[in-house]
């Protein structure tokens, strides 16, 4: 592990050996305040996933992402495809959220909040640590020619990694399908949905090849986040930081050493041991570092037992420790600041003159008024109608203007729970109450008894004769 400290790891990443192969890391139990923190945040954030799919309301439920069906709930509010330009919106917050975020406090989201870190430490290397033990043991099993205890541990471990694997696909599933459905599947007999069946074993695949074989390289490798690092961290960032300053240089701590020279660092190297991505954090900030606080515990309990100052691995900027100086709100934090809180106000505007019932009423293209007995014209319209509701809605037209008739040509008002219709409206008007050849006119749009909208479009009439 000492190789560590050389600057070869600049020219490589920490997953490699001299030879350029993977070199398999075995991370050492991690221990302390922090890590109890982390097990409490992520047993919670683990208990919303998996319990939202099944809280319902009014039936309905209260999460679902339906994407087959372009069908959406969010916290208990329908919205289908029409109302796609909020999810864009609500995306793009997200983004500039999450890089406003890591401007200031690095990758702690990685550490703290994301579910390959939260799976794979919490869950699955949990797992491994009981029935493998800790890395070292870990290390000698690997090593071990393979018997009986050894195939033993291999198929019970594995066995677990897929049962969990196969939970979390079905989890996934039910945010898209529903819990009602994925029951209904479960039950029912396996012939009908061979190709769900497939479906399901394949991403159950996925994720025990992952938190099984991949681990940390999708940290360092495949996630794009991890790579924007280099872009959006500066001197000014808060990441898990070691404090050179009161650390250097390092050296051992000998026994009854009363005029230490040396820095607060005894070279143990406990915090490159307990490093999931097996980097050494003395050397500095490394796009590999998830910021998951192992070192910070494994450094504060060596600390500890010296009876140093704890804290030498730290949060904190590199110009907190270089330069002594407080956290700065730089003109990029505030310009991601403003533009994040427009995004946010227009999103809620948006959400909040958001409608259940959209009708939006058109002419119809390419026709032309046509005349009508008793003196009459009439226009027809096209009418789109979305009903973003649960409950079936009996949609109705009305004009306060007596000189306006209006009839439904084809189809009917009634419109089933989350879908949409579409209709032919006939508006008819007496000439004489005609005023020009492109006449404004006012429609209500009624559910029942409650009016939902008004809306204003042309109605097309002959020039009048002199």
């Amino acid at each position: 592990m000492k190789e560590q400290t050389a600057d070869i790891y600049r020219d490589r990443i920490s997953i490699l050996n001299d030879k350029g192969k993977r070199k398999w890391i075995y991370p050492k139990k991690p221990s302390g305040k922090f890590y109890r923190l982390r097990t409490i945040l992520s047993w919670f954030l683990l208990l919303v996933l998996f319990g939202l799919p099944w809280i319902k309301t009014d039936g309905h439920p209260f999460i679902l992402f339906n994407i087959l069906e372009r069908q959406f709930i969010i916290f208990g509010k329908a919205f289908g495809p029409q109302d796609f330009y909020l999810i864009v919106i609500f995306a793009i917050t997200a983004i500039v959220f999450l890089i406003l975020f890591t401007i200031i406090y690095g990758r702690i989201f990685c550490g703290w909040i994301c579910p390959q870190t939260i799976f794979l430490e919490m869950v699955f290397r949990k797992i491994e640590y009981l029935i493998d033990g800790d890395a070292n043991k870990q290390k000698s099993l690997s090593k071990q020619q393979l018997n009986a205890a050894k195939l033993f541990k291999r198929i019970l471990k594995y066995s677990i990694f897929f049962v969990i694997s196969f939970v979390i696909a079905n989890t996934f599933l039910s945010y898209i399908i529903g819990t009602d459905e994925l029951i209904r599947i479960i039950t029912d007999n396996p012939a009908n949905h061979i190709s769900g069946l497939i479906a399901i074993t394949g991403f159950s695949t996925a994720y025990f090849l992952v938190f099984s074989l991949v681990r940390e390289q999708v940290c360092i490798l495949a996630c794009p986040y991890g790579r924007l690092q280099g872009v959006l961290l500066d001197k000014n960032s808060i990441v898990i930081s070691y404090d050179f300053e009161r650390g250097e240089p390092r050296g051992h701590i000998k026994r009854g050493e009363t005029n230490r020279t040396d820095g607060d660092c005894v070279d143990c190297f406990q915090c490159v041991d307990v490093c999931p991505t097996g980097i050494d954090i003395r050397n500095g900030t490394q796009l590999e570092c998830i910021n998951c606080t192992a070192c910070i515990d494994a450094c504060n309990n060596i600390m500890d037992k010296v009876g140093f100052e704890k804290n030498l691995i730290k949060y904190a900027s590199y110009n907190q420790i270089k330069e002594k100086k407080p956290f700065r709100f730089t003109a990029r934090i505030a310009g991601y600041t403003g533009v994040l809180i427009i995004l946010i106000g227009l999103l809620t505007i948006l959400l909040v003159n958001r409608k259940d019932i959209n009708v939006n009423i058109l002419r119809t293209p390419g026709m032309f008024f046509q005349e009508m007995p008793e003196n009459k014209i009439a226009n027809i319209y096209d009418v789109k109608i979305y009903n973003k509701t649960f409950d079936e809605q009996n949609i109705f037209f009305k004009s306060e203007d007596g000189t306006i008739e209006l009839k439904i040509l084809s189809g009917d008002g009634i419109i089933s729970p989350m879908s949409h219709k579409d209709i032919k409206l006939m508006i008819s008007k007496n000439k004489d109450a005609i005023k020009s050849t492109s006449d404004k006119i006012e429609i209500k749009v009624l559910s029942g008894n409650e009016e939902i909208d008004e809306i204003s479009t042309t109605f097309m009439a002959p020039i009048k004769k002199q």
